[in-house]
């Protein structure tokens, strides 16, 4: 198809351009990260699912404390802020004075260009949801997965239209309906336009926590 093919190259381009653009910033965001806390710079965090229900490894820098997920599950209060607020926790104390900013901003996401140029991401796509974020949310919102089946018929993305449209402010039904959404409108128009509504969406740190 001839989508798939310079969706493609866009993803092969746009990750080794970022890779090469964005290199000293990486560098100089690793150090950060080390000098603020212990611990290694990417983040050890769950798997996600990728196009056809495909797990992998999404590469991102670490934002957090150590044992960030441990902390999580043995403070009862704050798993069930976390699952109410569709897996997302505002003024998360788990969070690192670097990452913060690298959050805010999402720096934090910059590594998953490897992840685009091997082909388990693309450019613009659907969020990359948890194993089991989808079958807890799926429970709580069961027309919702209709809308999952169309998702996953794509690769994730490292934006898309949620991320443009209010990012961690939009709840899961809502997000996974859009992002549906995407994937039977999406073009190659599309793509560079979203991309596009990204850069101001990344620079002024809408919606992010």
């Amino acid at each position: 198809m001839f989508y798939n093919f310079i969706k493609r190259l866009m993803d092969i381009t746009g990750s080794m351009v970022g890779l090469i653009l964005f290199a000293p910033l990486l560098i100089a965001v690793a150090t950060a990260i080390k000098l603020n806390s212990k611990g290694p710079v990417m983040a050890d965090t769950p798997m996600r699912v990728g196009k056809n229900g495909k797990l992998f490894k999404m590469f991102k820098f670490r934002s957090m404390v150590i044992g960030a997920q441990d902390l999580l599950e043995k403070n009862p209060e704050l798993l069930k802020e976390y699952k109410k607020n569709s897996y997302k926790l505002h003024n998360d104390p788990r969070v690192t004075g670097v990452g913060r900013f690298l959050r805010k901003f999402s720096i934090d996401e910059f590594p998953q260009f490897f992840n685009i140029f091997v082909g388990e991401m693309s450019l613009v796509g659907p969020r990359a949801y948890y194993p089991f974020e989808l079958e807890e949310q799926q429970k709580k919102y069961p027309k919702s997965r209709d809308f999952v089946k169309i998702i996953l018929s794509s690769k994730p993305g490292l934006t898309g239209v949620w991320q443009v449209s209010g990012r961690s402010k939009i709840n899961f039904d809502k997000r996974v309906e859009m992002d549906a959404q995407y994937v039977q409108r999406r073009s190659v128009l599309y793509d560079i336009y979203l991309i596009a509504k990204t850069i101001p969406a990344v620079l002024f740190g809408r919606g992010a926590i």
